[in-house]
C-alpha cells in the first residue's frame, strides 16, 4: 500500500512539472516577434477594423437612440450612412471571385 502512494506521488509530482515547465522557462526575444503582413493581409486588417469602427457606431447610435439621446430626425440622418460605411466595410473582407471561374460557370 505504501508504495502505491509513493509512485503515485511521485507521478503526481512528474505530471505538475511536465505541465508548469512551458511557464518556468525564460521567454527568449526571438519569441515575441510577429511576421510583418502581407500588402493584401494590411488590407484586410484595416477593412476588419473599419468594419469593427462602423459596427460600433451604429449599436453606440442605436442605444443613444433608444435612451432618448439622439431625437428621430437625427437617428434617420446618421443610421444611412453609417449603415452604407458599414456594409462597404464588410464588402471589402468577401474574398473576390475569381472572374474566369465564374463566367465558365455561367456558360455551361
Amino acid at each position: 500500500m505504501a508504495v502505491a502512494l509513493i509512485v503515485g506521488a511521485a507521478l503526481a509530482v512528474v505530471c505538475v512539472v511536465l505541465v508548469a515547465l512551458p511557464f518556468l522557462r525564460e521567454p527568449s526575444a526571438r519569441d515575441d516577434r510577429l511576421g510583418t503582413p502581407s500588402e493584401q493581409g494590411q488590407r484586410r486588417l484595416a477593412a476588419a477594423e473599419e468594419r469593427d469602427r462602423a459596427l460600433a457606431a451604429l449599436k453606440e447610435l442605436e442605444f443613444d437612440h433608444r435612451t432618448g439621446k439622439v431625437s428621430d430626425e437625427d437617428y434617420r440622418a446618421q443610421v444611412g450612412p453609417l449603415r452604407q460605411r458599414a456594409a462597404e466595410a464588410l464588402r471589402a473582407l468577401e474574398p473576390r471571385a475569381d472572374t474566369s471561374t465564374t463566367k465558365a460557370a455561367s456558360r455551361g
